[in-house]
């Protein structure tokens, strides 16, 4: 059944089923006390929600967190949940949104898990929200597009809905979503920083991650962080559970999940552009991580979670 926007409800209500799974549906709103949404069973897609002004109150599970201007609250799909404007709150005014998560989110998204699926992103610089605000004024327009033409001017009305229908309309969207993701947990006062990582394993991390396809080795790392290849293996392993070489396998079978869900590269040149010599190895790790193989992966759409 095809769902517009004039279909949805102005703005959810307790006992609300969530938007279908295939949907990409980005919102506005600006609630007053006493709104709230009770979804006994939960959601099938993820759910992003960004204040911009107010308080809202948020759960799942048993994990409860509260959300002010500035913060990104994730809810991942099949977990009971609640939501709505806080207690002692005059007003929540929030950016929403419902889709499938691309491949590569969850993993940005983990290190900010506390618990059930519940993702708090917080605090973000203040320099970055207007940046953040208009990515999700560009999800709302790019949603709207029809695929003729350019996608419809932003506009300024305070609470909108739209529904992504097209596949171009749906991508252009999830990647103004992905920016909002990159900008939040890539902005955000890491949780590393304060669990007693050693920042020279942090650094090394974000070696790895600004560039997967690079030709990291463990001495190639050690000597970017002052460390010998012993020590910084060591010291990596210990810290973070995982060898170095783990870390960038799964960077780089996260980014070619991306490339094969949003580009027409061949498997053959998807696993070079991620640095993996073989594409036989390639066909066989990705597999084993994702549980098809690439070409498989690619034909099943953005549907498979990492």
């Amino acid at each position: 059944m095809l769902v517009t926007a004039d279909g949805l409800p102005r703005a959810a209500t307790s006992g609300d089923l969530a938007p279908p799974p295939g949907l990409v549906v980005v919102g506005r709103y600006d609630r007053p006390p006493g709104y709230g949404v009770n979804r006994p069973r939960g959601s099938d897609s993820w759910l992003f929600t960004w204040t911009t002004g107010g308080q809202g109150r948020l759960s799942q599970g048993a994990t409860r967190t509260r959300a002010g201007a500035g913060d990104l609250v994730v809810l991942a799909p099949g977990v009971r949940h609640d939501y709505g404007v806080a207690p002692d709150a005059r007003h929540w005014r929030f950016w929403w949104a419902h889709c499938r998560a691309r491949p590569s989110w969850p993993a940005w998204l983990r290190p900010y898990a506390t618990g059930d699926g519940v993702h708090v992103v917080t605090p973000t610089p203040a320099d970055a929200h207007d940046r953040i605000e208009a990515a999700f004024r560009r999800m709302l327009s790019d949603a709207r597009w029809t695929g003729t033409g350019a996608p419809p001017a932003t506009g300024d009305d305070r609470e909108q809905v739209a529904v992504a229908h097209g596949t171009a309309a749906r991508e252009l969207a999830l990647c103004a979503l992905e920016e909002v993701v990159l900008l939040t947990a890539g902005a955000a006062r890491a949780p590393s920083a304060r669990s007693g990582v050693d920042p020279r394993v942090r650094r090394a991390q974000e070696l790895i991650a600004a560039d997967p396809a690079a030709p990291h080795t463990v001495r190639s790392l050690a000597a970017d962080v002052a460390l010998s290849p012993s020590r910084f293996a060591h010291l990596f392993s210990g810290q973070l559970g995982r060898s170095p070489m783990r870390e960038l396998r799964e960077a780089r079978l996260r980014h070619a999940a991306r490339l094969l869900e949003g580009t027409d590269l061949s498997v053959e040149r998807v696993a070079a552009a991620c640095g993996f010599a073989s594409p036989c190895h390639f066909n066989r790790v990705f597999r084993e991580r994702y549980g098809l193989p690439p070409g498989g992966y690619r034909a099943s759409g953005p549907m498979v979670g990492t």
